[in-house]
């Protein structure tokens, strides 16, 4: 109504002003700055008039300033008396002169004839002016025509003791004092033209606001246009209601006269006396508070309220009223409110349902983000195979309970993790089997649902739940479960909450099939990475082994460790990770263990074994480029290390990788000054292997990176808190060092995979091996097998003694005919019995079969059947032949 009021007066107002050719305002206005123009000419004529007035006071008083100050000044009187005074006085009086700012200084006898003058040729005449009231002993100023011109001058005595023996006259020409207030004319002038501008301005905006408030109407003009204001006024379907400061109805049109039911005579009556109102509405009009559609009811009537106060436009205290009837838009509102209200519900749930990919935690969200807004209690319950990651069978209403949330923990309902049966007459056995919602408004009358456990049904009956939605939880036409929805004391569920009901289930269950889906992934690819990985460690008496593998939280990755046996007691050590998680990661992972396993058997160095890797991860990626996958690049990292227990000494390289740890048996802890060498897969450039002497009980220990890089802390604190966790206790085991070192770097669970491998070296006796060095000529092989059968008799293997001379015999003759020297033979008792025969030779004898009428090629053949395994390794010194034999 307001805007149809003030569009109606833009309008009325446009068509009055455009026919009138001048308003009163505007008269005013030119009035006004008449007045003010005049008043700052006469302001500025008063000033010109004062300025001049003033400054020729300040000259004569100037002047005799000058005049006394000279007449009293010391050597004045003496000069008058002496026979040449002019000589004495004229540079005195011209020193004073300019010294005081005037034009001159003229000192005369009682006479009147100058004894001094700024111009020199008046010395000596008459002095113009009046002298008889100086020679009285009085100052006399006067204004003559002298000989510098229009002059003001002032004339006193000079006093002897009573008596006036001379006479001092200073002045100033008129010009020059004249010239003092043309100087400060423009001065005047400027400030009365500033003050007319700032006055003009002002009366301007008096002059405008006059306008703006009489919108330059004439009296008949306003007449008609408030006859106008008032036939709208009161034909719009709102109610206006004007009250004054002090609460009586001051206007009211036709509108609200009909809302309130108000008498003809209610104008001027305050509010309280009017008949018919409710106590609100007679509270909000007395009040006077400032309220924005604040519902009242007046009747049957529901009114929309707006009041402000009429003060903001520059009237009076009271306050302005604007009624409007919202009786029918109150059911639509409410409508509106409460669609807002669900579409608040599933926007709140696209947002809080599915935050992470576990099964049970999705389905407690879409319990909790239901209660109290939907529901005052919800319970999800799915299929046992759903929860391993697979789909649930079709038939089956074995049911667990996942998730239960309410608004009170004291309900009755089935518990959480409770496995139940729904029975066929069951809501949620027919919604199972059938994938559709069901709505039962009244449980009282469920016979079917009351059927599945009386008396659990009952005490639910009693605690005041009445109402149930069962709606399936159903992805890509599978249904995985129920939801269950309750209501306890409040409006049952209708049709239209059972289609909210179906759509918040509907969007929790793509986020439940999508947690089902990667528990299923994610199970398969850890069953993987374990197959792949050593589910047991091998026997070998050379190294005490511990051993911790964490996944990582988000899935699989391609961290692997392994403890490898080799010949002569020696072990290899192996930690690698791949690039990436996944199952290509541990497929990969699967295929660098494998291999590491195949090189091994092969004895090679740690640097050459690396190499062999590299190329290996180099082919994978050339494989997955050429076959145009768009699988990861299978980078990875991996350190190699094999520790020898007769000599003590550990081999290694690293491609990558990090630096491992060693503990020694006084607690102390160190990282092991390893060459780091390029990651797998990059190619080009040579690993370089280090050799280290451990003392017996040194912990070695082999990790990957998860264990010490996290987003939240540098590597280099990582591997501070690695130091501190290993040092100061040499005498924990080597599982208990995993255990301790997990808790210390990872007290939850890891972002990426954690391979952790700790080893305590030990030393094989010297009691347990035997060497000899074996001179490179055929009869020193008898000598041989006589100090060998000895040391088997010595070490209780006597039985064994005819196959161990039989295989040193074949490889000492083999080494004399076709190696070079030098020759050593090497005994080592350990779980098998090991023969090893060195020679600095690299050919690699091979096994073959010889012809029945071959004189030679059966040696290795006889040392394969006498003994458990055999073969070649070699060294930098050349080649080492070994064969071993179980001990009885």
């Amino acid at each position: 109504m307001s805007a149809v009021i003030a569009r109606f007066r833009r309008l009325s107002w446009r068509s009055v002003i455009g026919r009138s050719p001048r308003s009163v305002a505007g008269q005013v206005f030119v009035l006004q700055v008449a007045l003010v123009v005049v008043l700052v000419l006469c302001g500025v004529l008063a000033l010109v008039l004062q300025s001049e007035r003033d400054t020729s006071a300040e000259a004569r008083r100037r002047s005799i300033a000058v005049a006394q100050t000279f007449a009293h000044s010391p050597g004045v009187q003496q000069a008058m008396k002496s026979p040449d005074p002019s000589k004495i006085l004229q540079p005195l009086t011209e020193a004073g002169r300019k010294a005081a700012g005037v034009d001159f200084i003229v000192v005369m006898d009682t006479k009147g004839i100058r004894y001094t003058h700024p111009i020199p040729s008046k010395i000596g005449k008459r002095f113009v002016g009046q002298i008889a009231p100086s020679l009285a002993g009085k100052v006399y100023t006067e204004s003559v025509h002298g000989p510098l011109g229009h002059e003001v001058q002032a004339t006193v005595p000079v006093d002897d003791h009573g008596k006036v023996i001379g006479l001092v006259s200073a002045g100033l020409k008129v010009k020059n004092v004249t010239s003092e207030v043309d100087r400060q004319l423009p001065i005047i002038l400027t400030a009365g033209a500033a003050a007319l501008v700032v006055s003009t301005g002002g009366t301007a905006l008096v002059g405008r606001r006059l306008r703006r408030q009489t919108h330059s109407l004439a009296a008949d003009e306003m007449t008609r246009m408030y006859e106008h204001h008032d036939t709208v006024l009161h034909s719009v379907r709102e109610g206006v209601l004007i009250v004054g400061a002090d609460g009586r109805l001051l206007l009211v049109n036709d509108e609200a006269r009909r809302l309130l039911e108000l008498p003809a005579t209610a104008e001027g009556r305050h509010v309280s006396e009017l008949p018919g109102l409710e106590a609100d509405v007679v509270e909000l009009l007395s009040s006077g508070r400032e309220v924005t559609d604040e519902v009242l009811f007046a009747g049957e009537r529901l009114l929309a309220v707006n009041q402000r106060p009429t003060d903001r436009a520059g009237c009076s205290g009271g306050t302005v009223v604007t009624l409007r009837d919202s009786t029918e838009l109150q059911a639509v509102s409410g409508r509106a409110e409460v669609a807002r209200e669900r579409l608040k519900l599933l926007y709140d749930a696209g947002l809080e349902v599915g935050t992470t990919l576990d099964v049970a935690r999705t389905a407690d969200e879409l319990a909790r983000v239901a209660v109290p807004r939907f529901a005052d209690f919800v319970t999800v319950d799915l299929a046992d195979a759903v929860l391993q990651g697979e789909e649930p069978g079709n038939s089956s209403t074995d049911l667990r309970r996942i998730a239960v949330h309410g608004v009170r923990d004291d309900h009755p309902l089935y518990e959480k993790d409770r496995l139940i049966h729904f029975l066929p007459s069951t809501p949620q056995a027919r919604g199972y089997g059938s994938g559709h919602s069901e709505l039962v408004t009244d449980l009282s009358g469920a016979p079917g649902w009351r059927a599945q456990d009386p008396q659990r049904t009952r005490d639910i009956l009693r605690y005041g739940i009445q109402s149930l939605i069962v709606a399936p939880i159903r992805a890509r036409g599978v249904v995985l479960g129920m939801a269950n929805f309750y209501r306890a004391k409040r409006d049952p569920f209708d049709e239209e909450d059972l289609s909210l009901a179906e759509e918040l289930v509907a969007r929790a269950a793509v986020s439940i099939d999508n947690a089902r889906r990667y528990t299923r992934e994610h199970a398969v690819a850890v069953t993987l990475q374990r197959s792949l990985l050593p589910r047991a460690l091998p026997e070998q008496s050379a190294l005490d082994v511990g051993y911790r593998y964490i996944p990582a939280q988000s899935g699989v990755s391609g961290d692997w460790f392994d403890v490898i046996p080799l010949p002569g007691s020696r072990v290899a050590l192996v930690v690698g990770d791949v690039v990436g998680h996944g199952l290509h990661a541990a497929a990969t992972m699967g295929r660098l263990r494998t291999a590491v396993h195949n090189f091994s058997t092969l004895d090679l160095p740690p640097d050459e074994l690396l190499s062999h890797l590299d190329d290996l991860v180099g082919r994978i990626d050339q494989d997955e480029t050429s076959a145009g996958t768009a699988a990861e690049i299978a980078g990875a990292t991996c350190l190699y290390a094999i520790y020898d227990p007769v000599t003590r000494r550990c081999t290694m390289a690293r491609a990558g990788h990090l630096a491992p740890a060693l503990v020694g048996p006084d607690g102390s802890v160190t990282f092991a000054d390893l060459p780091a060498g390029p990651p797998l897969g990059i190619g080009g450039m040579p690993f370089q292997t280090a050799e280290l002497e451990l003392a017996e009980g040194t912990q070695l220990v082999l990790y990957t990176d998860g264990l010490i890089e996290d987003r939240n802390r540098d590597l280099d604190v990582g591997m501070e808190l690695l130091r501190q966790s290993l040092a100061g206790h040499p005498e924990r085991s080597p599982d208990e060092s995993c255990r301790a070192v997990l808790e210390e770097l990872l007290p939850g669970r890891p972002k990426d995979d954690v391979a952790l491998l700790v080893a305590r070296t030990r030393a094989l006796a010297s009691d347990r091996v035997a060497e000899w060095d074996v001179p490179r000529d055929p009869a020193a092989v008898s000598g041989m097998r006589l100090a060998v059968s000895e040391k088997m008799d010595e070490w209780g293997l006597t039985e064994l003694g005819f196959g161990t001379e039989l295989v040193l015999s074949e490889l000492i003759t083999n080494a004399i005919r076709y190696g070079s020297d030098p020759i050593r033979l090497r005994l080592i008792r350990d779980r098998a019995l090991i023969c090893e025969v060195a020679d600095g030779s690299s050919t690699s004898p091979h096994l073959r079969y010889a012809a029945t009428t071959d004189e030679g090629g059966r040696g290795l053949f006889l040392v394969s059947q006498v003994t458990e395994r055999w073969g070649v390794r070699y060294n930098p010194q050349g080649k080492v032949i070994w064969a071993e034999q179980p001990l009885p």
